[in-house]
């Protein structure tokens, strides 16, 4: 089969690979039909995550269909699914709390040792993102090998189209779940900083779960149009110092709730940010650049909520943590718990409560991808959402986000 595979920073090529085969009575083939370049694909283009190794196969937004089950799978051949980016048992005591990110059991046992060492515990199974996530070969590709195809997969109704439902996989839910994690009360202001794919559902949600005031923060035009278009204050960075801003914009008390949607690789000429570039640059003295995950602790009224969607994969040093303690903050984090999140918001898809096509600006045929990933790094204002769809052989197709 043809895929999408890694060979170093910037580095990324189509080739053909091995068709993937059941291994596990659990498992399922599915066909890819679409899948997608997400924001946390750019940390690995880039090389900031460590442990990827020249061919790995990446992505992990994607659907299609069932062509092969295995004895104990609970799906059927010819059923279109979604699958989640995490990979959970559905059996541990993580996933029975409904915690399916944190899965204790699809972590393979001899990739363990390497997320323990930097986090403490291991992590779950993730699709297409390093081998510190299992090595699972991504969705970016013709076929894809779904462990656990009883817990995961979410089989789409007839008349559904792809674009529709595709972000299931990842970004819808990580979006709707960073702007739960805010408790939003009525009347509260929330903060939304990066307005990427996820930063726009996480804004989208905000509104859905009552919020009265979204405020989005960005450079990019577009990016930031589009965050006004769903009804939210927009903050350019390059115009105002975001914190005097926000001030000013929240009475002098500050955002009740603040969502970091940008993760580890923040632009900018912050001096913080500038020194941690040159750090994360040696890849000893530092790994990530943390310039929002500051900000968001400085800028959040006393006794507000902190949510953190955007990715962080190392160490980082300066973080205001006395702010943080003397201020009451509240923070809320993680990887996805997809898996809970579903059924519910595939009914509201289905309901018209939720617009999830919106911030899809291209769509290439899969052998694309190479395009796709520098268009996405060196395109961000026009770029909004790649969705890459196998078999397809005529030129790329670009919609008005």
């Amino acid at each position: 089969m043809r895929a999408l595979t890694w060979h170093g920073k910037h580095n990324v090529k189509m080739d053909t690979v091995p068709d993937p085969e059941i291994v596990n009575p659990r498992d399922a083939i599915i066909k890819v039909t679409s899948t997608a370049i997400c924001g946390s694909d750019l940390h690995l283009y880039d090389s900031f995550i460590p442990s990827l190794t020249p061919g790995d196969i990446l992505g992990h937004e994607f659907m299609g269909e069932v062509v092969e089950v295995g004895s104990r799978s609970t799906l059927q051949k010819g059923q279109r699914v979604v699958v989640p980016f995490t990979i959970a048992c559905g059996q541990c005591f993580f996933c029975e709390h409904e915690q399916f990110s944190a899965c204790d059991n699809s972590l393979p046992a001899d990739k363990a040792d390497m997320t323990e060492a930097l986090w403490g515990h291991q992590a779950s199974g993730l699709f297409g993102y390093t081998h510190m996530t299992g090595g699972y070969p991504g969705g970016q590709a013709e076929y894809v090998r779904v462990p656990y195809s009883d817990v995961g997969p979410i089989v789409i109704p007839d008349g559904m189209e792809d674009d529709e439902v595709l972000f299931l996989s990842d970004i819808l839910p990580t979006g709707w779940m960073a702007a739960e994690n805010c408790d939003i009360e009525p009347g509260d202001t929330v903060a939304v900083w990066g307005c990427g794919p996820v930063g726009l559902f996480a804004i989208q949600s905000a509104f859905v779960l009552g919020a009265h005031k979204v405020i989005a923060i960005d450079h990019y035009p577009h990016r930031l149009e589009l965050a006004r278009s769903m009804g939210a204050e927009v903050i350019n960075y390059h115009d105002v110092k975001v914190r005097e801003a926000l001030m000013e914009m929240t009475g002098g008390i500050g955002p009740d709730a603040c969502i970091d949607a940008v993760g580890l690789e923040s632009h900018g000429f912050a001096i913080d940010n500038v020194i941690d570039a040159v750090k994360a640059a040696t890849r000893v003295l530092g790994t990530d650049r943390a310039h929002v995950l500051r900000e968001v602790i400085l800028a959040c009224r006393k006794g507000g909520r902190l949510s953190i969607p955007g990715v962080y994969g190392g160490f980082v040093d300066k973080v205001p943590v006395g702010a943080l303690m003397e201020k009451g903050l509240q923070v809320k984090s993680g990887q996805t718990h997809v898996q809970k999140y579903s059924q519910k918001l595939l009914n509201m898809i289905q309901e018209g409560q939720l617009n999830t096509t919106f911030l899809i600006s291209h769509r290439l045929p899969l052998e694309d991808a190479p395009k796709g990933y520098k268009m996405f790094k060196e395109q961000q204002n026009e770029t909004t959402k790649v969705v890459l769809k196998p078999g397809w052989s005529q030129q790329a197709e670009t919609t008005d986000a």
